[in-house]
């Protein structure tokens, strides 16, 4: 084929074809100025002779698929996903004696989002030989730029930033990431769409693909959700963007039940004995329902009760709709709907947890500080709390402060295994 009627249909079809891009998702003017790029990149005189070269040199489709996806990331994005992650893999490593969690991220891009999940596990306590993680990337130049290590200050957005203290050097221009997060990633060249991508491999306990979805079309979106059920076990978590949560709802995935994660099972799992089964969503509802963590069953050895108020029992009904209302972005309403639910109901340590994790979106600190104390103050064992304390201390420099509560929180995932 020398030409064709209209000049960037074939290009679009042939990126669909390969890559699953919807080129009303980026945009005709995207693509068309990606390709004049290229055009000039290659001395091509018009976009049929492009056409030509595009199929002729070797290389040239990867190179126009590169100047089209221009990834757009950072460390340590959708700070609640990463925090929820690191609590998941607790309680499997020191819970269920899992020996090696697996985590895989795609896409992976510069590597921003699989260096950020060794961090957050790093930072739980996770012992490097218990873990590893798995990156890949359709883009030859992101995953170079990944090994390299070497970040800008476009990288670090928002707060807290102490992550970089821990395991950044100052470098020309910004910044390189040390070597033992490096050394817990492997980074790989592939496709999420292509049915043989990581065949060899066993499914791995966690998968994020974060804001890829949302440029492919219903079909190729449903094509990516089989290949991601494909990679993760039936027991393990899928996370995507905020706007593709709706998507796996509707594929028949099961919701894990945490606010501002947007995690999901494979396929409906029976809950933990801390969580109430989730609650699916009205059919007109265009995001799953969420629920927060449950009070946990009793211990062994129950705290004296002049020490520690009883937890009052939680509403599951009325703080899912509080977490579903914090999932589609409305913080404010849902923060509002969260404090009005505590004066009528009383304390509740799954309450003041939703109330810490509202706060922590929304950069208010010191008062997710105060929540999540009131609710471990409630439910000493609550791990959730613990696990968010720790960060937030971490944060603010205390170090042994952060390691004891997760110690405390991992001892508890322990108990509760027993």
């Amino acid at each position: 084929m020398t030409g064709a009627p209209h000049p960037l249909t074939p290009i679009e079809a042939l990126l669909k074809e390969r890559i699953g891009l919807d080129a009303a998702s980026v945009g005709a003017g995207m693509i068309a100025r990606a390709v004049l790029e290229r055009q000039v990149a290659v001395g091509a005189t018009d976009i049929a002779n492009y056409w030509n070269l595009l199929h002729a040199v070797p290389d040239e489709l990867q190179a126009l698929i590169e100047a089209v996806v221009v990834p757009e990331t950072w460390f340590f994005r959708h700070r609640e996903a990463l925090l929820t992650m690191a609590r998941f893999a607790s309680q499997r490593i020191f819970g269920d004696g899992v020996p090696v969690l697996r985590v895989l991220s795609v896409p992976c891009s510069t590597g921003e989002e699989p260096y950020s999940i060794v961090m957050a596990l790093l930072d739980a306590g996770m012992p490097p030989g218990r873990f590893s993680v798995d990156a890949v990337d359709v883009s030859a130049r992101a995953l170079e730029r990944a090994r390299a290590g070497h970040y800008g200050e476009n990288a670090f957005r928002g707060r807290p930033l102490d992550f970089r203290d821990r395991y950044f050097a100052p470098a020309a221009a910004g910044y390189r990431i040390g070597d033992n997060v490096r050394a817990q990633v492997r980074l790989l060249r592939g496709n999420v769409l292509d049915p043989a991508l990581l065949a060899g491999e066993s499914p791995y306990h966690v998968v994020f693909c974060r804001n890829l979805l949302i440029y492919f079309d219903p079909d190729t979106q449903r094509r990516a959700v089989r290949e991601l059920t494909r990679l993760t076990r039936p027991d393990g978590m899928i996370y995507v963007g905020p706007a593709e949560a709706s998507l796996l709802s509707y594929e028949g995935l099961a919701s894990a039940g945490v606010p501002l994660a947007f995690a999901f099972h494979p396929q409906p799992v029976p809950p933990p004995m801390h969580r109430t089964p989730h609650v699916a969503p009205p059919p007109h509802a265009p995001r799953p329902a969420t629920s927060p963590r449950m009070p946990a069953p009793p211990r062994r050895v129950p705290p004296p009760p002049a020490l520690h108020a009883q937890p009052a029992p939680a509403d599951a009904g009325a703080l899912a709709a509080i977490a579903a209302q914090a999932d589609r972005g409305e913080l404010a309403a849902a923060t509002v709907a969260c404090q009005q639910y505590l004066a009528r109901h009383g304390a509740s340590a799954d309450a003041h947890c939703l109330l810490g994790v509202l706060h922590d979106a929304g950069g208010r600190l010191a008062d997710a500080h105060a929540a999540y104390r009131k609710a471990v103050y409630l439910d000493p064992g609550h791990e959730e709390a613990l696990y968010h304390l720790a960060a937030l201390l971490d944060s603010e420099g205390d170090a042994g402060g952060a390691a004891r509560l997760r110690e405390r929180a991992q001892r508890h995932a322990r108990m509760s295994h027993v």
